[in-house]
């Protein structure tokens, strides 16, 4: 591992936002083409919508009050394919989204309200039209551009019979690049670059594994950083990364393995198995010990470092929406919001689950934006922005110190810490309410009280357990150290959530006058918070020791 591997620090504190630019918003100052699809209409796979840029911008307040600091846009470049990753044109922007002018309107408005832009970047493999591979096409073996793919016979099927050269997944609307060749690499090195001397903050990496060479790589990251240090580079791996995370090469990944966890226990049973597809083919059903000891393996996968910057995503274009898989289980869906607002990483929002929008495998999937606020799922937006305005006002939940403290009978409890930021939350995902009442060890001391911030109701730390609360069925919490009557000392931030039902009455007993201070001195002085959850398992009830420290 590079001993000086760092991450952008903004993306430590960010909340993205994913747009599938022809499907998020349409503006009436881009002139479109006749023959587009009714903007609700089911998707298909080679009908446009008209999205474009100037439709995002005129919905950044929107973004913004949702508490959305960053974008990743699936790409926009021009392209034949309405998902736009057979780019004919890695320096221009569609015309169809707006173009250039559309897109310097974004990067402007984006700013000025300190959103940042990450792009998609589709280097593995171009398109039959892209310049230098239609040039073999109308040259054949006398094209000066021949070297740029690795072409097998002559003629080129490009459009009938079997291809004949390298393409991706054997679709030959996507020959391959030869990365091996200097003026490929040189060619994608300055597109990277460009576009970021244009303004942008970074890189998604579309398929990275398949060009099977670090080398290449490293010096894609040398470039990028040479360009901004601060810029981002996150790859599409959905299994195992540690090869690109050793600091040459990505800042993260797409976390894929997150999202899996999440409906392996969120969803559980009613997960949708006929639906799943790549890059989530196979969910295992977790309970809560069996989750827990997941997500501490993602944590010690990989360096701090990239652990705080993974890209920890519920749903993508690729694949059927969390919602669906989770056959319309709601609060399935925001207790896994919950989950990952408050789970070391930068969390990211496919378009329209704030809203309760749904989506079978691809293409739908990708279906347009309702701006119909009738439409909308209001409930479920609300809390949406409630968890992210937590995350964004608690520096614990974005670089805190994780500890798990408990799995058991449908809890998961788990502690973070950064310096006197102190959160504790609880998943309750099982059918019944939970009496809490969980093992603190020495994280704090009895008498220590926990205020709900989210409504009514306490807990409490007695005889080293958190007890006096009660959560409603698939529900959960999200709480803090309060104030000692005693000294008047301030309180701290808490939160509780439930999520469909009212939330039963908790009590709480105060804190005695030194808890803040004998955990912070209590951990070598290192910034830490704390976080609590509670999720379902099955009904065997049994005691349970506190997990060690396993990540900071």
């Amino acid at each position: 591992m590079t001993f000086d591997f760092t991450t952008p620090e903004w993306v430590k504190d960010a909340v993205f936002y994913q747009i599938f630019p022809d499907r998020f918003a349409r503006s009436k100052r881009v002139p479109k083409p006749s023959n587009l699809e009714p903007w609700g209409s089911p998707p298909t796979l080679y009908g446009f919508k008209g999205g474009d840029l100037l439709g995002v911008v005129e919905h950044l307040d929107y973004l913004e009050d949702l508490g959305i600091n960053a974008i990743y846009f699936n790409p926009i470049f021009q392209s034949a394919a309405n998902h736009r990753y057979h780019t004919h044109d890695y320096y221009r922007v569609d015309p169809l989204l707006g173009g250039e002018t559309a897109f310097r309107t974004l990067l402007k408005e984006a700013r000025r309200r300190n959103i940042r832009i990450v792009l998609d970047g589709v280097f593995n493999h171009a398109s039959r039209g892209f310049f230098q591979f239609h040039h073999i096409l109308e040259n054949q073996a006398a094209s000066p551009y021949l070297g740029w793919f690795v072409v097998e016979d002559f003629p080129l099927n490009a459009y009938q019979g079997t291809p004949n050269y390298q393409c991706w997944c054997n679709l030959p609307a996507l020959p391959e690049f030869n990365t091996d060749h200097p003026e490929v690499r040189a060619f994608i090195f300055e597109v990277a670059r460009y576009w970021l001397d244009q303004g942008i903050d970074g890189w998604r990496l579309d398929v990275p594994f398949c060009i099977d060479d670090d080398c290449f790589w490293q010096e894609f990251r040398r470039v990028v950083k040479e360009a901004n240090p601060e810029a981002y580079i996150v790859g599409e791996i959905a299994t195992d990364a540690t090869r690109w995370l050793q600091g040459d090469q990505f800042d993260a990944v797409m976390n894929y393995l997150f999202t899996i966890a999440c409906l392996g226990f969120f969803a559980g049973e009613g997960l949708n198995r006929e639906i799943l597809s790549a890059p989530v083919h196979e969910v295992l059903l977790l309970d809560a010990p069996a989750f827990a000891r997941r997500v501490e393996e993602l944590l010690a996968m990989y360096p701090r470092e990239a652990v705080l910057a993974q890209l920890n995503l519920l749903d993508s274009h690729d694949m059927p929406r969390f919602l669906t898989l989770a056959r319309g289980d709601e609060a399935a869906l925001r207790l896994a919001t919950l989950f990952q607002m408050t789970y070391p990483g930068a969390p990211c929002i496919y378009y329209g689950d704030e809203t309760g929008m749904e989506g079978g495998p691809d293409p739908d999937c990708r279906r347009a934006f309702s701006w119909e606020e009738s439409r909308w799922n209001t409930g479920l937006r609300d809390f949406v922005k409630q968890c992210i305005a937590l995350r964004k006002a608690h520096p614990a939940l974005r670089r805190g110190e994780y500890t798990s403290l408990h799995a058991e009978a449908g809890v998961y409890a788990y502690l973070r810490r950064l310096e006197n930021d102190l959160l504790v939350v609880v998943l309750n995902n099982d059918t019944p309410p939970h009496h809490l009442d969980v093992p603190m060890s020495d994280h704090l001391p009895d008498g220590t009280s926990l205020r709900n911030l989210m409504g009514s109701g306490e807990a409490s730390i007695v005889t080293g357990r958190l007890t006096g609360l009660t959560l409603p069925a698939r529900s959960g919490a999200v709480m803090a150290v309060g104030e000692n009557r005693s000294t008047g000392r301030s309180r701290r931030s808490l939160l509780t959530y439930q999520p469909l039902k009212k939330q039963s009455e908790q009590r709480a007993i105060e804190p005695p006058d030194r808890g803040c201070e004998s955990l912070i001195s209590a951990q070598r002085g290192a910034q830490r918070d704390c976080w609590l959850y509670l999720a379902p398992l099955n009904s065997q009830a049994h005691s349970a020791e506190p997990f060690p420290e396993i990540w900071s």
